[in-house]
């Protein structure tokens, strides 16, 4: 069974069917009794295993398996596939990750009649790569389903379309993550972040308001800072094309943000902000916030003529730093017993993707599971220019590797 195999038969089966295909060549080819692909939603607190109980045709909900202490949390959080013998010896539980440059998609897990060598996890690994390409199909709704611990307001199903299509990123020089809890009444919170030849730029933004009017804001100021950025233009004019949109299309409120470009060649980095909370940076067991020059919001009294141009400021980032961008709603007065740096600094063992889930789940347990606004933070982890050592196929979580593990595991796998 061959990679190319794989995808080949996959591609010429119906999207949903696809799933059905692998795991079929799986059980012909190394003999398992089942494999099965397990989704991770967003919030990453659980997985769903696609093809059970539960469907998108019929609108029943997906039977969800939660991931805190068990063999799937090791390997999610691991990045390395594990092997645990079951109790009665006859069958061996393999469960492997699917995980696309830093985005944890989900697990392959097969139950074979034998402990796997090494060929046989090689294979697994491949198959995995099958199931990124399978998952990343725009033409099946089948994977957003089963990303969706429950069922979306209108609200929060345009803010979801906002947000990038990976919720996280590695790469040799920088790992990015970020994690969004909506409110009870969303409120207009998004994230974005894109990698061109020479730079990573990044935005967390905040509209005002509540529901579908927030949502709607957050669709223009996005799609502004979209298009200007695919135009080449650089962070100041992003912003005061964002701005001008505002203003352009009469709507009232605002929408509070921060743009963020590094350089890829060099290291440099420089934000703008308007009108956000403030970044803060963890260096050497140190957090410090970055008090930045605040410009006004984009779209801030629509109808008077627009203020002075947005500064584009140096930011100080070197190699080690972990830089995290929060939205209002995690200081939200329902955390006000939370410390965020303490907070940041609990969870520095942990990679950005971890990282941000720990933080958003700290803030939601803090309103016990209610939030009056949207939490959302980006996490920035940046090892600076000319490390190509860096693995960016996982994103592991290294502080795991000394974690005990739920199963009776191989030590050579």
């Amino acid at each position: 069974m061959t990679l190319a195999g794989t995808l080949e038969a996959a591609e010429a089966a119906a999207p949903v069917e696809s799933l059905d295909v692998v795991a079929r060549m799986l059980k012909e080819h190394l003999g398992a009794a089942s494999a099965s692909f397990l989704i991770a939603d967003f919030s990453g607190s659980s997985v769903v295993r696609l093809g059970a109980a539960g469907s998108v045709e019929t609108g029943e909900p997906a039977a969800r398996i939660r991931l805190r202490g068990t063999l799937y949390d090791d390997v999610i959080r691991s990045q390395r596939p594990q092997v645990e013998a079951r109790g009665d010896r006859e069958l061996v539980r393999v469960v492997a990750p699917v995980t696309n440059r830093g985005d944890a998609i989900g697990l392959l897990e097969l139950f074979l009649p034998g402990a796997p060598g090494a060929e046989v996890m090689r294979e697994i690994g491949e198959t995995a790569l099958a199931y990124i390409v399978i998952a990343n199909r725009s033409h099946t709704d089948v994977y957003q389903w089963g990303r969706r611990a429950k069922p979306l307001s209108l609200a929060a199903e345009i803010q979801h379309l906002l947000l990038p299509a990976s919720l996280a990123c590695e790469a040799a020089q920088f790992s990015v993550a970020g994690a969004l809890e909506p409110a009870d009444h969303v409120g207009g919170d998004t994230f974005d972040y894109v990698i061109d030849r020479d730079t990573v730029q990044l935005s967390v933004t905040d509209a005002m308001g509540h529901d579908v009017d927030a949502a709607l804001l957050a669709t223009l100021v996005v799609g502004a800072l979209r298009r200007a950025r695919r135009a080449g233009a650089d962070l100041g004019e992003q912003a005061r094309q964002a701005d001008q949109a505002m203003r352009d299309h009469g709507r009232s409120g605002y929408v509070t943000g921060q743009l963020l470009r590094m350089s890829l060649l060099d290291g440099r980095a420089e934000f703008v902000n308007a009108g956000h909370p403030w970044p803060l940076r963890m260096r050497d067991g140190q957090v410090q916030v970055i008090v930045p020059e605040v410009d006004r919001p984009f779209g801030l009294n629509v109808h008077a003529s627009p203020a002075s141009a947005y500064r584009v400021q140096p930011l100080d980032l070197r190699p080690g730093d972990r830089l995290v961008m929060p939205t209002d709603g995690m200081l939200e007065r329902n955390a006000e017993n939370l410390d965020l740096s303490d907070l940041i600094l609990r969870t520095r063992a942990l990679h950005p993707r971890e990282a941000a889930r720990t933080l958003i789940g700290a803030i939601v347990d803090a309103g016990n599971g209610h939030l009056d606004d949207d939490a959302t933070v980006m996490c920035l982890d940046w090892r600076g220019v000319g490390n190509s050592q860096r693995d960016a196929a996982t994103g592991a979580d290294l502080a795991d590797a000394t974690r005990p593990s739920t199963g009776q595991l191989y030590p050579d796998v």
